[in-house]
């Protein structure tokens, strides 16, 4: 076998690391395994263990260390793209290490030691007895044989440990679907430690077998469960266990490199002077106008412990410095990261007041979601970030979403929904008259317009309390206390007592409607003649037709006895339903006249046609007729003018 040593430099003995088995596995129906493993470390000692390169933003996300006497320094793993990143800056590729003639040509031009010889190489090739080097020195050009397990080594120390470097995340990248993860701690004494992660897992599949009896009796039930192995890792002896709820669970690209794209300066140049013509001055802007015065224990997702688990490993708390608008934390001690490798180090460690409660966000919901309502009572802002909950012993309950927290600001964090409370809502509206107005022609209605929604909520038993968001309404003024206001819309509280209960929320606004007595495109009634206008088209039309009166009737039925301008309205509504009476004797009599006046036009034309005494006849009919129409025309008159004075009556007491 031919080989070729590449002196580099002296590394010193690796740092003692050990691989903890799995003690634990609990698979969730939401696609989630938290895997748990654990043993005994000696001091000094890091943990290693690798990870498919799918599930390492989830590692990075949810790892949870637990160890009673140790402190977290941090944890490394190769780079994403651990290729790229060992070998940027070298004179060399991945390639060049197919053979050792290959390798010594990419570094042709470095200065290299060999057969006792120094110079810069410039080339190399297989030749019958060993591989011929070319070194150009001071003195010239040498030609050097060298044989099976003589050395060429690179005088630039730094150099020759990039490229082994280079070397070792090219063999870190012969398994490019998992890598190796180091946690490093600090520690004087060996002592047991465990640690846990959530990661992604096909879901565990239920089917059941149902035994019925002969007969009216018990039935047997067996549940059967379809579980899988895709973590990377054996699960020798581990306690399984099998979760279903419904927790919020998300991705994040924590191990993804994002670079953010930055606007370009462009170089400055002498500005070009555009002066602009005067156009004159133009009328001050008016100003805006005044704004209108405003209406003054969760059940979740349990991952069973079975024993009390050891306290949370301490982290090394970093130095928080607030200025407007941002906040610095600086780590305690120095921080060394190869290039090449992630790392993933702690800077915050707190205890913040919580309180578990139900939060409604939706109020079509058929479940409230399981929340912690959460208090900065630190000196610190909290930034964004994605938080991974667990209970007090250790059981994963779901992912919530952190937004940036001032101290002493409280935030609420869902994470997951608890399906044992039960949810119905429904929602109503009515409207209630207040008090009136009149106006020229024009009966000004005010009325309080309620809506409520109800929600039904049965605990099951728990207790607690519970937050509800309920949308604003635009103009309304809520009738529930609000607690907060926000991006929510408006935030009201219940307490729960373990019974069902029915929560309701009301909100009110003034509204006004107009209801004109008269149509104004059939011009004042009191110039408009019966003989122009087709009464029985125009009735609804004209005053103390068919739809001003109904509406106000309505109205003053259901208008409270104390409510301004209600005499008024009754007089209206009395004058109204007169003009309704006098308008239809009108239309009575009108009919009557067009009655006559059809016969008067069989009458005229009867006496056109006859001759003789016939036509004698036909005159005198027709001077009935004639009479008869003259005298239904003036009782009609006589009807319109008695309905016209009554409307003007009742606008009068309108205007």
């Amino acid at each position: 076998m031919r080989r070729l040593l590449l002196l580099a430099v002296c590394f010193g003995s690796p740092a003692l690391a050990e691989e903890l088995p799995v003690r634990a596995v609990t698979l969730s129906n939401a696609g989630l395994a938290e895997i748990e493993r654990g043993g005994r470390l000696e001091a000094g000692a890091a943990i290693t263990f690798r990870v498919p390169v799918e599930d390492v933003d989830d590692v990075l996300k949810s790892l949870v260390l637990r160890d009673p006497a140790g402190v977290v320094e941090g944890l490394r793993l190769p780079a994403q793209e651990i290729e790229a990143e060992a070998f940027r800056g070298l004179p060399l590729k991945p390639a060049d290490f197919e053979n050792r003639a290959s390798l010594l040509r990419a570094l042709r031009g470095q200065v290299v030691e060999a057969g006792g010889s120094t110079g810069r190489l410039t080339d190399a090739e297989e030749a019958e007895g060993g591989l011929r080097v070319s070194l150009l020195s001071e003195k010239g050009l040498r030609l050097l044989l060298l044989r099976e397990g003589e050395e060429v080594s690179l005088t630039d120390a730094g150099l020759a440990a990039r490229i082994a470097r280079a070397a070792e995340a090219l063999a870190a990248a012969r398994a490019a679907d998992e890598r190796q993860v180091e946690i490093r701690l600090r520690a004087d004494a060996a002592r047991e430690v465990s640690f846990a992660t959530v990661t992604g897992a096909p879901l565990w599949k239920s089917s059941y077998r149902l035994f019925l009896p002969e007969a009216s009796g018990e039935a047997g039930l067996q549940g059967w469960a379809v579980v899988e192995n895709r973590s990377g890792v054996d699960w020798t002896g581990v306690r399984l266990s099998l979760v279903s709820g419904n927790p919020a669970a998300y991705r994040q690209a924590l191990y993804t490199p994002i670079r953010v794209e930055r606007p370009e300066l462009p170089v400055r140049a002498a500005e070009q002077v555009r002066a602009a013509a005067d156009t004159g001055p133009l009328p001050r802007p008016p100003l805006p106008a005044p704004a209108m015065a405003q209406a003054p224990a969760m059940r979740a997702m349990r991952m069973q412990p079975e024993a009390a688990p050891a306290p949370i490993a301490a982290v090394s708390q970093a130095l928080a410095e607030s200025a407007a608008g941002r906040v610095a934390f600086t780590l305690p001690s120095p921080v060394s990261i190869r290039g090449g490798e992630t790392a993933n180090l702690p800077f915050l460690e707190a205890r913040l007041p919580a309180e578990p409660v139900w939060w409604v966000q939706e109020t079509g919901a058929r479940n409230p979601l399981s929340a912690v309502n959460l208090r900065n009572a630190g000196a610190a802002v909290l930034p964004d970030g994605l938080a991974a909950v667990f209970d007090a012993a250790g059981a994963y309950l779901g992912d919530a979403e952190l937004r940036t927290v001032q101290p002493g600001e409280q935030r609420l964090l869902a994470f997951a929904r608890d399906r044992d409370v039960a949810i119905t809502s429904s929602a109503s509206s009515a409207e209630r008259p207040i008090g009136v107005a009149l106006r020229r022609g024009v009966v000004v209605l005010s009325a309080l317009q309620r809506e409520e929604v109800a929600l039904a909520v049965d605990p099951r038993g728990a207790s607690g309390r519970m937050v509800i968001d309920l949308p604003r309404r635009a103009g309304a003024r809520p009738l529930f206390p609000v607690a907060a206001e926000g991006d929510f819309g408006l935030r009201t509280e219940a307490a729960l007592e373990g019974q069902p209960a029915v929560l309701r929320f009301a909100w009110e606004r003034e509204g006004r409607t107009e209801v004109p007595i008269l149509d104004q495109g059939l011009g004042d009634p009191v110039l408009l003649r019966w003989r122009e206008v087709d009464v029985e088209a125009s009735l609804r039309r004209l005053p103390g037709g068919t739809a001003s009166l109904e509406t106000l009737r309505a109205v003053l039925e259901r208008l409270p006895a104390e409510a301004p301008g209600r005499p008024a309205l009754e007089a209206v509504v009395a004058g109204l339903g007169e003009a309704r009476r006098l308008l239809d004797v009108a239309r009575g009599v009108i009919r009557q006249y067009q009655v006559a006046e059809a016969a008067l036009g069989r009458a005229r034309a009867a006496a056109e046609d006859r001759t003789g005494a016939e036509r004698e006849e036909a005159r005198r009919r027709l001077n009935q007729a004639s009479l008869a129409a003259e005298r239904a025309g003036a009782v009609a008159d006589a009807a319109w003018e008695a309905w016209q004075r009554q409307v003007a009556e009742v606008l009068g007491r309108t205007g």
